[in-house]
């Protein structure tokens, strides 16, 4: 996801309902595939940026702040939607060519990652040879290019 596509995000993550921010990033990280998930610290200011401009109300609620679509960011969230499609989708779309690439390495992260938490120690060490393998083996790609 670029940089702004977070304020896009936001609104058309709110076309689902009123949330609070954490469970705006669980959202976009659902919405996503697990492939971006916004940090604090882009989520909360732009959460306020869209307050202030009238796009979201923000009220208090069991001791959280949720924030709810106002009319105005209600059209403009749809207005994204039909002019941009859905700012996830380009993810999906992947970097032209590199899509699948990065697809892999998301994906081989993820697994590496589970091996990690779950593995034998052998299977830590299995799992160790076969990165550094691999990444020798993408070098070497590179070489004979």
């Amino acid at each position: 996801m670029r940089r702004g596509d977070v304020r896009t995000a936001l609104l058309i993550a709110l076309l689902d309902g009123p949330a609070h921010g954490y469970e705006l990033i669980q959202a976009l990280e659902e919405k996503t595939g697990g492939r971006w998930r916004p940090s604090p610290g882009s989520v909360y200011p732009t959460l306020q940026q869209l307050a202030d401009e009238g796009m979201v109300t923000a009220s208090d609620e069991e001791g959280k702040r949720t924030f709810a679509l106002t009319d105005a960011g209600r059209a403009e969230a749809e207005s994204r939607v039909a002019d941009q499609g859905l700012p996830w989708e380009s993810m999906e779309r992947g970097n032209g060519r590199r899509g699948g690439l990065r697809a892999a390495v998301r994906d081989l992260h993820m697994a590496a990652t589970q091996v990690g938490v779950t593995g034998s120690p052998e299977a830590v060490e299995r799992a160790t040879e076969i990165l550094t393998q691999a990444r020798k083996d993408i070098y070497r790609l590179l070489a004979d290019a």
